[in-house]
């Protein structure tokens, strides 16, 4: 089926406010274009631990939250796909520099179960497509930490995700450029873990990427 007769049946939303899209091929309605808490030059960019810089076109407030925890829960893949050109037009602002493989900051099997779908699996892989790059899944999640958005402070950030993930049997990292993407930043906390990893198994480099940058540390 063509995307005429889905567009009939399912009309195409915009992913922030939820207004019908009148043009075809928009990712978002006019005034979320023009009003979303856009970041760009030295507010697009967050430095960390383990990785050289974080990249997000957006801040996340105004309408931002409440778009992603729709995506998230109980769930709009949909959204992945606008969200994912926007993150990859924000690298390509960011980064002229080549890059050789995308990947992701993984959910633990029990929350990808649950939710039904990997939301920074779908942002990378939706990302890779229009950068025109591979996407590989290099890391898992094995220890079901409490969510991160529950602590307030970086060094219990730093903490709860710490020894929670490891790097994928056969994901040989070393000596490539790498993006990692999730959908937000906060303290950088799982990040910096996923980098460290990526990194002590021989990554070149490690450039991060997401939708939003909740606060700066």
């Amino acid at each position: 089926m063509g995307s005429a007769p889905l567009d009939l049946l399912f009309p195409p939303r915009c992913p922030f406010c939820r207004r019908l899209l009148t043009e075809r091929h928009a990712l978002l309605c006019p005034d979320c274009q023009r009003t979303l808490p856009w970041l760009e030059g030295d507010s697009a960019r967050r430095t960390g631990e383990f990785f050289g810089v974080c990249v997000s076109p957006l801040a996340y407030r105004g309408r931002v939250p409440d778009s992603v925890h729709r995506y998230k829960f109980p769930g709009t893949p949909s959204y992945a796909g606008a969200y994912g050109l926007l993150i990859a037009q924000c690298v390509r602002d960011n980064r002229a520099a080549p890059l050789d493989l995308v990947t992701w900051v993984p959910l633990s099997p029990k929350r990808k179960r649950k939710r039904g779908f990997d939301q920074a699996e779908a942002l990378a892989r939706a990302a890779a497509q229009e950068l025109g790059l591979p996407v590989r899944g290099t890391l898992e999640k094995f220890r079901n930490n409490g969510p991160q958005s529950h602590l307030h402070e970086a060094s219990e950030r730093r903490a709860n995700v710490l020894g929670a993930y490891r790097l994928r049997e056969g994901a040989e990292p070393a000596g490539l450029r790498i993006l990692l993407v999730d959908d937000v930043v906060t303290s950088g906390a799982t990040l910096s873990e996923c980098a460290r990893l990526l990194r002590s198994a021989g990554a070149a480099e490690v450039l991060c990427a997401t939708l939003a940058q909740a606060r700066k540390s």
